[in-house]
């Protein structure tokens, strides 16, 4: 969808800034730009839409080469999103999402309604903030007008430089979940430009690691760069704590989990009782007759035998999903101070998620 070859950018001062750099992304794939200051990220964002334009080399999307042709009907079909935002302070939040469809010349109804399905799709409700002004509205508020107003228009391509970097840390990591979600209902085809390491990781399907003038270092899956780094400068890079950083990147598999003995709901507690006597450890997970989970039971709530399993039943105090990542299953067991949490499909139980089942499906899926 992207195609850059063998695209240079020397400024008169003879910098390179960008040294004959080959980079592809893929239709509906979200490619994530890092390395240290200076090494041409941003650069390279700018020169895909010709906000700069280069010295050399070609610029394909959608196999269509745009280095020669008009650069602002262009950045009219490219969607951007920066780190200041660039709201105008003069217009409504609805008018600032309107700003390229009403250049493409959009019919007012059109705009409208597209204006207020971006404004849902980012989380702002139109009635509520259509009219206000961006300074009425807190930093991550305004950024994800940005998004909306970079959406709007329906571009094929999104150009991404920084965008949630400049908002408190809870702000920015609710704009990636929400940013997540939005990829995942729109495969827009995305380059990205970030410093986080973690950023990348958590929301790229492949991470471009680059060295100065734009030199690709390393271009795969968040699991690659972070399991096998291409070499030490990717490994000096994505830094030391690497592995823990793949827990956001491995989901829970069936495969990983631990399976403690299961008593049946309507089972009499005399069994129950059997049950964790036998076993190693001194609890069960209770489920009823189609395998969902209930709850479970230790030796010493179901000491005295009486009455049936669901008697002595406590619920859990969270579950995590089958494919939910590694880190938040392990934080979930810091959080509630336990040794294990279990794992469901829906409300199917499958078995439980332990620290040690942890470090072992970091070692089963560490790239070879």
């Amino acid at each position: 969808m992207i195609q850059l070859d063998s695209v240079t950018k020397t400024y008169p001062d003879g910098t390179v800034a960008v040294d004959h750099l080959d980079l592809a992304v893929r239709r509906g794939e979200l490619v994530a730009l890092v390395g240290p200051s200076g090494c041409g990220k941003s650069t390279t964002l700018r020169l895909v839409n010709r906000l700069i334009e280069p010295t050399s080399g070609r610029i394909r999307i959608n196999g269509d080469d745009v280095t020669h042709v008009d650069a602002v009907n262009l950045r009219r079909h490219i969607g951007y999103v920066i780190q200041r935002i660039g709201l105008f302070p003069h217009l409504t939040v609805a008018a600032n999402v309107a700003v390229v469809p009403d250049l493409l010349g959009w019919d007012k109804r059109r705009t409208r309604e597209r204006v207020q399905e971006m404004l849902r799709l980012v989380g702002l409700e139109p009635k509520t903030y259509a009219e206000r002004y961006p300074a009425e509205l807190s930093g991550g508020q305004q950024q994800r007008v940005g998004v909306a107003r970079g959406l709007a228009a329906d571009p094929p391509v999104l150009l991404m430089d920084e965008p949630f970097g400049a908002v408190d840390p809870i702000a920015r990591d609710h704009l990636q979940s929400e940013f997540r979600r939005i990829q995942n209902e729109l495969h827009k085809t995305v380059l990205f430009v970030t410093h986080d390491i973690d950023e990348a990781v958590r929301l790229a399907d492949r991470i471009v690691v680059l060295s100065t003038g734009a030199h690709v270092e390393q271009f795969a899956d968040p699991a690659t760069v972070l399991g096998a780094p291409a070499n030490d400068f990717v490994a000096d890079f994505v830094g030391a704590d690497r592995g823990l950083r793949r827990l956001a990147v491995t989901p829970i598999d069936p495969l990983d989990l631990e399976h403690p003995p299961t008593a049946l709901w309507n089972d009499p507690a005399t069994e129950a009782r059997q049950l964790i006597g036998d076993a190693f450890e001194p609890y069960a997970v209770v489920i009823d007759e189609a395998g969902r989970l209930r709850g479970w039971v230790s030796a010493r709530s179901i000491a005295s035998g009486q009455g049936t399993v669901g008697d002595h039943t406590r619920r859990f105090d969270e579950t995590v999903q089958v494919g939910d990542s590694l880190r938040r299953g392990l934080g979930e067991i810091v959080q509630h101070d336990a040794g294990w949490l279990p794992v469901v499909d829906g409300d199917r139980y499958l078995g439980v998620l332990t620290p040690t089942a942890v470090w072992a499906a970091l070692r089963r899926t560490a790239p070879s």
